[in-house]
């Protein structure tokens, strides 16, 4: 036992005691992970490895943080969220692990959809219910058990949703662990029946599945909008059961007290910097540092380099691996597997600043606070999806918007709102190029919208477009796409982004993923950011 100091300051019962001294040292040599972008996902990331002890920097490109759900201004005084029309919000798990909550103390808004009709008789879908005109007792039947059968599917994959997926080559002892649970979860969750039916309808369309369910061609429209909306894809296209159970499963799993975007950004930022997260806006990453196959920091635009302990990626694959990392760093093949990977976007941004609200027949203004949809009837989805594959857009497409500025005054002026709109399907590379058709799909977009509400053209003050180029650009995002690469089979799971990278550690050391790109995809429900977190931790043994 050391001698007792004569003077017993505060360091005392550190000299004294080796537990003590552990732990001044741990804190005083914390490792620091530096995190690439300020998304929600990024920050989700950062939380938890700031709550494990690591010092945490979050680089971000933008001026502002939230990656492409931060508010933008797209006109002098009228801002609005940014790609997130409407979200299920943050996996209540994370909710819970992060003690998160709004910082008005308020609940959100709920996102109930209302699908429009021509002649006034609107449809309302809730998670549990719909009401409106000529909808039988067999739809109203079918709708509340087709729902509940969607959950039950979801609540199956919950464990391996919000884990890192299991390999099925090379496996560990906790790959095999993983998939006997999800075996058991499907087999013995599930039910016999219910397992037999989520086999069959689980690699098929989402057309053929709502025709098995529904009469009414509207309500159909309107659920395989839920399937498709963000994807390369149409009602008819293989796995869209499968994006369709992935919504299902991020409403089922979201915690009611965050799910807008606004509400999630400000709680996650808030509890980063409580945890001790640094951010650093206007700090673009120019490349990944690596010595010796392993990462050891950045450098940034301006030069500067930041060494760090491990490097956690919140942007898309390609970006991450073929520009910050290069090509010299990775395997051949590695590298032109991330270069196949599916990643154009087809979905158009348009922001309205509007003089006055849009009227639409037999819809109550206090009902244009919630999703509103524009899709008749799935033959309608599928045209429009068909003019994609041409690289053409179509004259009617499937729209889906919001009045932001009813829930959040502060967005527009007085007297004035702002209407954010996300149509599909808009080609990432046109043929005529979007030079020359902005103009043209701007003025269709709003006429297709003037059917509906009938005086809006002459509403709008100003209008800002931006294609799926655009977003790439000013997202830094390939692609453009909403979900940094399509969401179908073969790019999901223990596949995604592609094998080599799909359980968040690369083939570089010390560089992990953590965005959308990753397992279980897009939405603002900030699993990858949680299943990456977990993963590095468990590498680090800090766990």
């Amino acid at each position: 036992m050391p001698p007792e100091p004569t003077r017993r300051g505060k360091y005392y019962w550190i000299l004294v005691n080796p537990v003590a001294l552990q732990r001044t040292l741990e804190m005083t040599n914390r490792p620091l992970a530096i995190v690439i972008g300020a998304g929600h996902n990024g920050m989700v990331c950062s939380n938890y490895l700031a709550l494990a002890g690591y010092q945490v920097k979050v680089l971000e490109a933008r001026e502002s943080i939230g990656g492409s759900a931060a508010t933008i201004e797209f006109a002098q005084g009228f801002r609005a969220p940014g790609l997130i029309n409407s979200a299920y919000g943050l996996n209540k798990k994370i909710y819970k692990d992060l003690k998160l909550s709004p910082r008005d103390g308020l609940p959100s808004e709920n996102i109930d959809c209302i699908a429009l009709n021509l002649k006034g008789e609107h449809l309302t879908l809730t998670p549990d219910n719909m009401s409106g005109v000529n909808i039988s007792q067999k739809d109203l039947c079918a709708y509340r058990n087709f729902k509940k059968e969607f959950r039950g599917y979801a609540n199956a994959l919950n464990q391996l949703m919000t884990d890192r997926p299991p390999r099925l080559k090379d496996m560990d002892r906790k790959d095999k662990f993983s998939l006997a649970r999800l075996g058991w979860s499907l087999r013995f969750g599930l039910g016999k029946n219910s397992m037999r039916e989520f086999l069959r309808v689980g690699g098929i369309n989402i057309f053929d599945v709502l025709n098995e369910h529904f009469d009414n061609p509207h309500i159909k429209a309107t659920l395989a909008v839920d399937a498709i909306m963000g994807q390369r894809m149409g009602p008819r296209t293989p796995n869209t059961v499968l994006t369709y159970i992935q919504r299902v499963w991020a409403q089922t799993h979201a915690a009611p007290q965050l799910s807008s975007a606004t509400h999630i950004l400000e709680a996650l930022h808030d509890s980063a910097e409580s945890a001790g997260v640094h951010f650093r806006p206007n700090s673009k990453v120019r490349r990944v540092l690596v010595d010796r196959g392993r990462a050891v920091g950045v450098q940034l635009e301006s030069g500067e380099e930041i060494t760090a302990s491990i490097v956690v990626s919140n942007a898309d694959a390609k970006t991450t691996f073929l520009q910050l990392v290069g090509t010299h760093e990775l395997d051949a093949m590695f590298c032109h597997r991330i270069d196949h990977v599916r990643c154009e976007g087809n979905v158009a941004k348009i922001y309205y600043a509007v003089k006055r609200l849009p009227q639409f027949a037999n819809l109550e203004q206090k009902n244009l606070r919630y999703r509103l949809l524009i899709a008749p009837d799935q033959q309608y989805v599928e045209h429009a999806f068909n003019h994609v594959k041409y690289g053409e857009y179509s004259e009617n497409p499937v729209l889906e918007f919001t009045v932001p500025s009813l829930v959040n005054p502060a967005l527009a002026p007085e007297g004035f709102h702002v209407i954010a709109v996300s149509a599909a399907y808009a080609p990432y590379t046109p043929k005529m190029g979007w030079n020359s058709l902005k103009s043209s799909y701007l003025n269709g977009i709003t006429s297709k919208i003037e059917q509906y509400a009938p005086g809006f053209a002459k509403s709008v003050e100003v209008s800002k477009l931006l294609t799926p180029a655009d977003l790439e650009e000013q997202y830094n995002n390939i692609g453009g796409h909403w979900h940094n690469g399509e969401l179908s089979l073969d790019q999901s799971f223990m596949m995604r982004p592609v094998f080599g990278a799909s359980q968040y550690d690369t083939p570089i050391k010390g560089l992990f993923l953590c965005g959308a790109c990753t397992h279980p995809g897009g939405g603002i429900t900030g699993v990858p950011g949680h299943n990456a977190a977990k993963r590095i931790l468990e590498l680090g043994g800090r766990v």
